[in-house]
């Protein structure tokens, strides 16, 4: 049985130029390993050339892996953004379209560019990234519209979006009063850091999930303690879900404490590996499945992606891993 609700995912669209390069190019172009450099469309472009061997494309951004996971599991979505109108705004938009969602909520911006993510991918799996957010980065507060939310029953929201200044405030204020139910990622430690009292107090009066890895509920806790950090959290939102990586997820609601372990897999890339376990979590909650097998089904989507380079699981995988996902 698949849930009749819609669900909204917002944030940025990012198409993802994937790509598998050796330590030295980082050392070549000055990157530091594992991390993650904003850049405009000219830098972006240039570095684009320099890229050897082939790049392979893939829908992405942190609300975009979870949209289309849910997509892949036959979830009715759509998704809130800006695109270009461009080679990659269509890339993005008719590969929702493909697997059954909706582009009715996109912003296509004449003569922008979409937000492209360079991830370059070493021989240990380590991703390091460069990104170009394009139109993305030009959402303001006043795009954001009640008609968006008519017939949408939850709403999911990354954490990126509180680096634009009012956004998320408005999305999650509207959602309420449209009587959609909400969960947010907190998509990283920097923007924890930095928004930490906002975030405090927009979980506690709009969220009902809240997303987070460790490094992340560490930094919104003050403690490395995962059970600490669930407690901390629990005491703003219904529901905690901690992804912890190999070592599998720790959750707790209202009717306590859930310890779900990973999946022994060989990694190849963890691109979108939180995203994906976000969209199995959902795709568990929002058909009434009991917490712990949520996280089970985190645990089963988030396995997968990180064995196939970038965001993308083959239709094949799709079809065992909805097998294994039936509610």
């Amino acid at each position: 049985m698949i849930c009749s609700e819609k669900i909204l995912g917002v944030g940025s669209p990012i198409v993802d130029f994937l790509v598998h390069v050796e330590d030295q190019f980082l050392d070549d172009i000055r990157a530091e390993k594992g991390g993650m450099v904003l850049l405009d469309s000219e830098r972006m472009e240039d570095l684009l050339a320099r890229v050897p061997g082939q790049t392979i494309l893939a829908p992405g951004g942190s609300a975009g892996n979870t949209i289309f996971g849910l997509a892949n599991l036959h979830e009715s979505t759509v998704f809130l953004g800006k695109l270009g109108d461009d080679v990659a705004g269509d890339f993005f938009r008719n590969k929702l379209i493909d697997l059954g969602g909706s582009d009715e909520f996109f912003r296509v911006i004449e003569g922008g560019v979409t937000g492209r993510c360079l991830s370059m991918i070493t021989p240990d799996s380590e991703r390091t990234m460069r990104t170009d957010l394009g139109v993305a980065s030009s959402l303001t507060a006043e795009d954001i519209k009640h008609a968006d939310f008519e017939g949408v029953d939850h709403v999911h929201v990354e954490g990126y979006l509180l680096y634009l200044d009012g956004v998320t405030e408005k999305i999650l204020a509207t959602a309420e009063e449209c009587g959609c139910t909400i969960s947010i990622d907190l998509a990283t430690f920097e923007i924890v850091r930095l928004k930490r009292d906002l975030l405090t107090r927009l979980i506690k009066d709009y969220v009902d999930v809240v997303f987070a890895n460790e490094d992340e509920a560490a930094e919104f806790a003050g403690t490395k303690d995962t059970v600490e950090q669930a407690a901390i959290l629990a005491e703003i939102c219904p529901v905690v879900a901690l992804k912890l990586g190999a070592e599998g997820c720790y959750l707790q609601d209202e009717f306590g404490v859930y310890i779900v372990p990973g999946q022994k897999v060989e990694v190849v890339d963890t691109t979108g590996a939180g995203d994906l376990w976000a969209a199995g979590f959902l795709h568990g909650w929002l058909n009434g499945a009991p917490l712990a097998q949520c996280g089970e089904y985190g645990t089963i989507t988030a396995s997968e992606v990180i064995q196939v380079m970038g965001s993308q699981i083959s239709e094949e995988k799709w079809k065992i891993i909805n097998e294994r996902l039936k509610i």
